[in-house]
């Protein structure tokens, strides 16, 4: 029987699995965001990308380093742009109008990862890039341009050891607070076209070869997200109109094949009644008063109320 496709075959984990009782901690590109989402979907407690989204290995490394060592912010550590003022260590999620809210939007960051990052059962890492900028005045790398111009930067791309030695100080920071936790690497499958196509293969190849050389020596997990979407799903349909990002049939498909790998039977066999459950409390009605739209949402706070007893959630 002709194939038509390169089927990529993932083994499911023996050990370490995620259940109800999890908890997760995902930092990175957006593609984190992605998963993240599912598993919350889904009613695992999760914590998504805190910092806003970091693409690079040492702009991650450095949040976490940040976070574990509890970093006070001062002003000086900001910059103005236009008229708002941001950290470049940091998403413009966290930009404002006035330095201390900047500051307040960093610790409380910084505090809300620390709290999941102690207790967390599995920490996601996804690498999006090796390219970073350095800001030339401060002479530092940095996680966001912030629109800044690019004339104050100088770009470049990581060295397979930067990346290596970025990865590990990720891996030691978390295990710094958490001995135990389950440390998943994985490599977004968005391509960073604006660095060329030829500095985007070359990009990932770096991210997936410090990658394995960690997985074999610092017992950390990979998922094949990248592979997958390269090998598998190789196909423009699987993208959105920008050709560029994974559309939501593509990323449906990682997420199962993610599920398969690293979520327990048990776990997945709620997916259905959460699934209906959550689709039902978008249902707009026709008339809010109506009898039979009261019916229904007895019926689904019942559904509901069982589930958050089965498996100890709150929707």
């Amino acid at each position: 029987m002709t194939s038509f496709r390169t089927e990529i075959k993932l083994a499911s984990q023996q050990q370490n699995v995620l259940d109800h009782q999890s908890k997760v901690l995902l930092l990175g590109s957006c593609f984190s965001e992605n998963i993240g989402n599912k598993l919350s979907y889904y009613q695992f407690n999760t914590v998504i990308n805190p910092f806003g989204t970091l693409f690079s290995p040492t702009a991650i490394a450095k949040v976490l380093e940040d976070t574990v060592n509890e970093k006070t912010y001062i002003e000086s550590e900001l910059i103005k742009q236009g008229e708002f003022f941001h950290s470049l260590h940091h998403h413009s999620d966290l930009s404002g109008l006035a330095t201390v809210e900047v500051i307040a939007n960093i610790h409380k960051a910084q505090q809300k990862c620390l709290a999941q990052l102690k207790s967390a059962t599995h920490v996601v890492i996804t690498l999006g890039t090796s390219w970073v900028y350095g800001h030339l005045l401060s002479n530092q790398l940095v996680a966001n341009c912030h629109k800044i111009p690019q004339t104050e930067f100088d770009k470049r791309m990581l060295s397979l050891q930067e990346i290596e030695v970025a990865l590990e100080d990720i891996t030691k920071n978390i295990r710094k607070v958490n001995s135990s936790t389950q440390i998943i690497f994985t490599v977004s499958p968005v391509r960073h076209t604006k660095d060329g196509l030829i500095e985007n293969s070359l990009s990932k190849a770096q991210l997936l070869t410090a990658t394995h050389k960690i997985k074999e020596s610092h017992n950390v997990a990979y998922f094949g997200s990248y592979e997958i979407m390269m090998d598998d799903l190789r196909d423009y349909r699987f993208y959105e109109s920008d050709m560029i990002h994974p559309n939501e049939v593509a990323i449906n498909y990682i997420w199962e094949q993610f599920s398969k790998v690293w979520i327990s039977e048990k776990a997945q066999s709620y997916f259905k009644r959460i699934a209906s459950v959550q689709q039902s409390k978008l249902h707009k009605p026709f008339q809010e008063n109506s009898v039979s739209h009261q019916e229904f949402l007895k019926k689904l706070a019942v559904k509901q109320s069982q589930l958050e007893k089965e498996l100890n959630v709150k929707f």
